[in-house]
C-alpha cells in the first residue's frame, strides 16, 4: 500500500462498500499502541471505520502494537470466530535481544525485524493491520481514541474513536530517565531498531570527527569517550559489543586515534547484572576490568550536558567527565496513555497497570493487559485464608483434617503459586508437611487444625511473592497464554478448568497464568557469554556463546529472520563487522 495514502483514505477504500457501523474488540500489544475502528455512536468530528455485516457477527478483536506480547498473541490465536484488527504505530515485530548487536554491525537491522503483514498473511483468520497510535482509553464507555502515525497533511488533528468488546493492553513501556536533566536531549536510548541504527551511525561519526586534522588531542579524547549508563543486561551487552567492535574492527581503520578510545560503564548500584547469579556478576566485572572497560559502580548520574555527564558517587562527592556519546539504559517507565488510564480506574498508587492472575485489569472485566505495561497483582493467601478454610471444612466441624485438606491442595497451589514456591524453598513435598511441622510430632493422619492454627501454618507463605521481570520471555508467554484463553473461551465457559473459587461457587474458567523461566543470557564480548539456566545452573565461556547463538537463532519468528541472522554472524566471522555509517 503506497506510503502517500493517508490512514483514513486507506480505511475508506477498504470499507467503502460496507455502510453498517459495528463495534470492535481491541487488543493492545507490547511495543506501542494504536487502534482503529468505527463506533456505533455519532462521530462528532471523529473519524469512524466501517466493517462488514459478516464481521459484525464475530467477536471483534483489534490488536494494538506489534511487540513480544502482541505478536505471540497473534501467532497463537486460532479461533476463527474473531474479527481481528492489528493496530500499532510500528508495522513490524523486532527481536529486541539482538538490538545491541545491531548497534555495531554484528547483525543488520533487517535481520531482526519481521513485517506484521507477513505474519498475519500466514494466518487463516480474518486479521487486518492498521498503522496508528492510541492516545486515550475510555473504559466506562468501552472506547479507545487513536490517531494515524503517518506523516500526512492532517497535522495530527484528526482522530478516530473505536468501540470494543474486549480490550487487551500490552503497549510496552518507555525509557525511564528518572527526570534527570539533559537525558532526553543528549543521550541515546536502546529500545527500538531506530535507536540501534542511530547509535551505529553516531559511533562511526565519532571516529570520523576525531580523525579530522584540525582537532586537539584533548578534543579527540572527549569525542572518543563512550559512556553507557546502566549496568543491566542491555547496558552490559552494548558495552561488550562496542569494545569488540572497536578492538577488532575500528582500530584497523582509524589507527591514529585507537589509543584515545575509552569506554565507561556507570551503574548506580554496587554491582552490574544484579539480577544474575553472583558468579556471573563477578566474572563480568573481572572481564570488563581485563578488557579495559572503565566500570564505575555506586555512581548515579545527576545531569547530562551537551559535552559533560555529572555524577554523584557513593561518598556524596560530585564529579563530571567529558563524553562523545552517551547511551542511557536504566530501565523502563509507564507510557502516558497507560498513566491516564490508571487514573480513570483508580490505580493511581501503582507504578504499572495491575492485573489479576488471568491478565485481566483489576476493576475492568473486559480489559486485559500484558507485557511491560502491566504486572500481575498476585492475590495473597492470607487475604482468603478464612474462605479457604471454610471451603476445605466440608463437615463444618471447625477443624481441618488431612483428608479434607488433600482434596483442595491442588486448587490451593494452582490459585496461589507462592505456596508451591514456599514449599520448594523449605524442601517440603506438599502442604501437609508444612502443617505437620506446625503441629510437631503428631502423626500425619491425626493432624487436625482449627482456623488459628491454619493461619499460623501459612503465615509465611506470602513472603515468597515476587513480581515478574519485564522481559521479552514473560511477554511472549503471556501472549501465548491469552491466545489460548481466547481460543477456548466458549468451551471453558461450559466446562471450567481452573481452580475452585474459594470466595464463591464453582471454578474459574481458566488456570491462572504461570510463568516458566527458561534461563537468561548475558553476552560479555570476546565470544564469551554467561548463561543462567533453570536449576541454578550457571555456565560462562565460549560454550555458552554457542548456546546463545543457537537459542537466539531458533527464537526468531520466521525462517527468513533465522537465515538472515545466521548469515550476518557468518559474514562477521569471515569479513568482520560493517564499519560504514549507513
Amino acid at each position: 500500500m503506497m506510503r502517500g495514502l493517508t490512514f483514513y483514505k486507506r480505511f475508506s477504500r477498504d470499507f467503502h462498500d460496507n455502510p453498517s457501523l459495528v463495534k470492535l474488540l481491541v487488543v493492545f500489544t507490547v511495543s506501542g499502541g494504536g487502534v482503529v475502528a468505527y463506533s456505533e455512536s455519532k462521530s462528532y468530528g471523529l473519524n469512524v471505520v466501517h466493517a462488514s455485516e459478516a464481521d459484525s457477527k464475530k467477536k471483534r478483536v483489534v490488536v494494538l502494537g506489534t511487540g513480544w506480547a502482541g505478536t505471540s498473541f497473534l501467532k497463537n490465536l486460532k479461533n476463527s470466530e474473531y474479527d481481528v484488527q492489528v493496530i500499532s504505530p510500528r508495522n513490524y515485530f523486532a527481536f529486541t535481544p539482538l538490538l545491541p548487536s545491531v548497534t555495531c554491525g554484528t547483525v543488520e537491522a533487517r535481520s531482526v525485524v519481521e513485517p506484521v503483514r507477513k505474519l498475519i498473511r500466514k494466518k487463516t483468520l480474518d486479521i487486518h493491520y492498521w498503522e496508528a497510535e492510541c492516545f486515550k482509553i475510555d473504559a466506562q464507555n468501552k472506547k479507545v481514541y487513536c490517531r494515524s502515525s503517518q506523516d500526512t497533511n492532517l497535522s495530527g488533528e484528526e482522530e478516530c474513536v473505536v468501540d470494543y468488546d474486549y480490550l487487551v493492553i500490552a503497549i510496552g513501556a518507555r525509557v525511564n530517565t528518572f527526570n534527570t536533566p539533559g537525558v532526553e536531549e543528549n543521550c541515546h536510548f536502546l529500545k527500538e531498531v531506530e535507536d540501534a541504527q542511530k547509535i551505529r551511525r553516531t559511533v562511526i561519526d565519532c571516529f570520523e570527527r576525531a580523525s579530522l586534522p584540525t582537532l586537539s588531542d584533548e578534543e579527540r579524547k572527549r569525542i572518543l569517550q563512550f559512556v553507557i549508563v546502566g549496568g543491566g543486561p542491555t547496558g552490559v551487552e552494548f558495552a561488550a559489543e562496542l569494545h569488540d567492535f572497536v578492538s577488532e574492527d575500528i582500530v584497523k581503520l582509524y589507527p591514529q586515534v585507537k589509543d584515545l578510545v575509552k569506554i565507561t560503564l556507570l551503574e548506580a548500584g554496587e554491582h552490574i547484572l544484579n539480577m544474575f547469579d553472583k558468579r556471573i556478576t563477578a566474572f563480568a566485572e573481572e572481564k570488563f576490568q581485563r578488557d579495559g572497560i572503565d566500570l564505575k559502580t555506586g555512581s548515579m548520574v545527576v545531569k547530562v550536558s551537551d559535552k559533560e555527564i555529572s555524577t554523584k558517587e557513593r561518598s556524596g562527592e560530585m564529579s563530571s567527565m567529558p563524553y562523545g556519546m552517551v547511551v542511557w539504559s536504566t530501565g523502563i517507565a509507564t507510557r502516558p496513555v497507560i498513566m491516564d488510564f490508571m487514573k480513570q480506574i483508580g490505580q493511581t498508587n501503582r507504578r504499572v497497570l495491575a492485573t489479576d492472575e488471568w491478565l485481566r485489569v483489576e476493576g475492568c472485566d473486559s480489559v486485559y493487559a500484558l507485557g511491560d505495561c502491566a504486572t500481575i497483582n498476585q492475590r495473597k493467601v492470607m487475604e482468603d485464608i478464612a474462605a479457604i478454610f471454610s471451603k476445605a471444612d466440608k463437615d463444618n466441624s471447625g477443624t481441618l483434617t488431612v483428608k479434607e485438606l488433600q482434596e483442595v491442595i491442588d486448587n490451593i497451589c494452582q490459585r496461589y503459586p507462592q505456596v508451591e514456591l514456599y514449599l520448594k524453598n523449605k524442601q517440603m513435598h506438599n502442604i501437609v508437611d508444612l502443617l505437620k511441622e506446625s503441629k510437631g510430632d503428631v502423626a500425619k493422619e491425626s493432624i487436625e487444625l482449627d482456623i488459628e492454627e491454619f493461619k499460623k501454618a501459612l503465615s509465611q507463605v506470602d513472603s515468597q511473592m515476587k513480581s515478574l521481570p519485564a522481559t521479552a520471555q514473560v511477554a511472549a508467554q503471556q501472549g501465548s497464554y491469552l491466545a489460548d484463553c481466547f481460543n477456548r473461551m466458549e468451551e471453558c465457559e461450559k466446562n471450567p478448568e481452573g481452580p475452585l473459587r474459594f470466595r464463591g461457587e464453582g471454578r474459574h474458567r481458566f488456570r491462572p497464568f504461570r510463568y516458566k523461566h527458561f534461563g537468561q543470557f548475558a553476552p560479555l564480548g570476546g565470544e564469551q557469554t554467561a548463561a543462567q539456566l533453570p536449576g541454578d545452573w550457571v555456565s560462562i565461556g565460549h560454550s555458552s556463546q554457542w548456546l546463545w547463538y543457537s537459542v537466539y537463532a531458533s527464537k526468531q519468528v520466521s525462517w527468513r529472520t533465522r537465515v538472515l541472522v545466521v548469515s550476518d554472524w557468518t559474514k562477521r566471522f569471515i569479513f568482520g563487522r560493517d564499519s560504514s555509517s549507513i
